[in-house]
C-alpha cells in the first residue's frame, strides 16, 4: 500500500498528471488525493502544494486544451 501511496503522491506533484488520471490509475478521487498528500506531506509542503494545484487547468482533463502532448505514466513508476 505505500508503494500506491507514493506513487500517488509524486503523480500528484506532476504538473502534468491530471487528478482523472490518478483515478484512472489508482482509483483515488481528487478529494482522496488531497486527503493522501494531506497525511503525508509536511504542513509546509503540503500548503505548497495546494497553493501550485489551485485553478491548475492541467489538473483537469475538462480544463484542458486537447492539443497539449499526452503524459506518460511509465516514466514515474
Amino acid at each position: 500500500m505505500q508503494e500506491n501511496i507514493d506513487n500517488i503522491i509524486k503523480l500528484a506533484w506532476c504538473d502534468k498528471t491530471s487528478f482523472e488520471k490518478i483515478k484512472r490509475i489508482h482509483g483515488v478521487t481528487e478529494s482522496e488525493v488531497i486527503k493522501i498528500m494531506r497525511t503525508n506531506l509536511k504542513p509546509r509542503s503540503f500548503k505548497l502544494w495546494r497553493t501550485r494545484v489551485t485553478g491548475r487547468t492541467r489538473k483537469h482533463e475538462k480544463k484542458r486544451n486537447l492539443s497539449e502532448k499526452s503524459f506518460k505514466y511509465e516514466s514515474y513508476l
